[in-house]
């Protein structure tokens, strides 16, 4: 075995402090722990791995082996009859035993496990937006609620979204970004896209602004790559995908609604999306009239008075709902 003039003389107390310094059990000075760090490469090499998720796990068992040849081999014959000095003995072993496990569990947590963050959003708020750590943005609508890491570490950026979110993906090839939707996955490089975690029909719902997107059901059995204008839906054992036809897709994150004889069902539809005003008739009829003409986030108010006078009707409020009717 390789002699060392310092840390060969060293008592079961000296290593059990040195490994409580290094583990982050004792703070301020240790000379020792100095030492063993500018002497004791093996040891050493492996104790800084810990701080690289993508180099070996420390081995503790090794670890402790080196630790422990070091106290044997400092301890001198003792007689059967004195027992205090190996009692010491093998509480420091365990001591420091413990001090290493705990230490490198701790280091280990920190690193396998970075910081979440989670966003939600009311009833009342849309628009929602939250800047990763990569330069990619993400707008929340309304009762929605983003999870994501406040750094990505590894292979892929990882993030969680229940309800509905608009993304703006800043490119990275080598790191995919990848949203949990709930019944479905949802991996892109770098692209603009909307997710919606359960639509009417309780569907995993994706429509694509620009860029490429892959969509995966849960079991991995269903998969759909999706182009920009299209929408792609999966659900269980179904899976679609279909050119986007509504202009006013992503209303409720461009304020805008622009109508071309588009009929009132529809429009209403939209407003309660978009603007979450919800707007209920009398008649069923009502629901063909057509109507042409452009919304930008006006009071509700105003936009249900609008309907009315083009049609010639009449509206009363009901707590947050409007009713229409001749």
């Amino acid at each position: 075995m390789k002699k060392n003039k310092y840390t060969d003389n060293w008592s079961d107390r000296e290593w059990a402090g040195a490994a409580a310094w290094l583990s982050g059990e004792q703070s301020g000075s240790n000379e020792n722990a100095r030492i063993l760090i500018s002497e004791e490469e093996d040891i050493m090499k492996k104790w800084n791995s810990l701080k690289d998720p993508d180099k070996e796990i420390i081995d503790v068992d090794k670890a402790w082996a080196k630790l422990n040849g070091r106290i044997e081999a400092d301890s001198p014959a003792i007689p059967l009859s004195v027992s205090r000095t190996p009692f010491l003995r093998t509480f420091a072993r365990i001591a420091a035993m413990v001090i290493i496990v705990a230490g490198a569990g701790w280091l280990l947590f920190e690193v396998a496990a970075p910081q979440k963050i989670t966003v939600a959003t009311a009833a009342d708020e849309k628009n929602v937006e939250v800047l990763l750590a990569d330069g990619s943005t993400v707008y929340l609508n309304r009762n929605s609620q983003l999870s994501y890491p406040k750094n990505f570490r590894g292979e892929t950026r990882r993030v969680s979204l229940s309800g509905e979110a608009y993304f703006d993906i800043a490119p990275d090839a080598g790191h995919p970004f990848i949203i949990d939707a709930g019944k479905a996955s949802v991996t892109v490089l770098g692209t603009s896209f909307n997710v919606i975690t359960e639509n009417a029909t309780n569907e995993v719902e994706v429509f694509v602004s620009s860029g490429k997107v892959m969509v995966t059901s849960e079991d991995g059995l269903q998969s759909l790559t999706l182009e920009p204008d299209y929408v792609g839906k999966i659900s269980g054992d179904n899976a679609s995908r279909s050119r986007n036809t509504n202009m006013n897709y992503l209303a409720w994150h461009t304020d805008m609604l622009i109508y071309d004889g588009e009929r009132l069902g529809v429009v209403f539809d939209d407003l309660k999306r978009a603007y979450n005003i919800e707007i209920k008739v009398a008649d069923p009829e009502i629901n063909e009239y057509r109507l042409t003409s452009p919304f930008e986030q006006q009071p509700h108010d105003t936009i249900v008075k609008l309907i009315c006078t083009t049609f010639n009707l009449r509206s009363v409020r009901e707590g947050r709902s409007y009713i229409l009717f001749h």
